[in-house]
């Protein structure tokens, strides 16, 4: 499960890219299953903001149509989500921080995003953080996706190595 703010920006357009990797390991939803969710509920119910969609889809990236019976809706996690989940990436570290005090016995699953990003070893803290486009423009956007994909690729090999345990 991937985590945010309200589960309309980043989040989700790590949701999107994390499930397509994921199927391109031959990982379908048969094995994995892949959610977003946000820290707080002032985006509830809303889609998938529409720059978001725009770059993702620029991008080549399948993001269902909003106005589907299957179109994400922003909801706001809870305790429960985090501890039925094996692995739980916070986009910043306020996000982990949250996560951490609806679920404390969770720790060991929840992990920055970013400190999958073989570009950011060694980094901690807020220099992890997957840059927060809502007030910006399409760069802005852009760059998010930029460091989602950078991150994808080792978080599937982590999953691949976890279902091999």
């Amino acid at each position: 499960m991937t985590v945010c703010t309200g589960n309309i920006c980043r989040s989700p357009m790590a949701e999107v890219v994390l499930r397509r990797r994921l199927d391109e390991a031959g990982l379908g939803p048969d094995e994995v299953v892949v959610e977003s969710t946000g820290t707080t509920s002032e985006e509830e119910g809303n889609p998938v903001d529409r720059r978001a969609r725009k770059v993702l889809e620029d991008a080549g990236y399948d993001v269902e149509p909003a106005a589907s019976p299957e179109a994400h809706r922003a909801r706001q996690v809870s305790a429960g989500d985090v501890e039925h989940s094996d692995l739980v990436l916070a986009m910043t570290t306020a996000h982990q921080r949250a996560l951490l005090r609806i679920a404390p016995r969770a720790s060991e699953k929840v992990r920055m995003y970013r400190s999958f990003d073989p570009a950011a070893a060694g980094q901690e803290g807020r220099a992890l953080d997957v840059a927060d486009p809502w007030y910006g423009d399409l760069r802005d956007f852009e760059e998010c996706l930029d460091q989602v994909e950078a991150a994808a690729g080792a978080v599937v090999e982590h999953v691949q190595r976890a279902l091999r345990r």
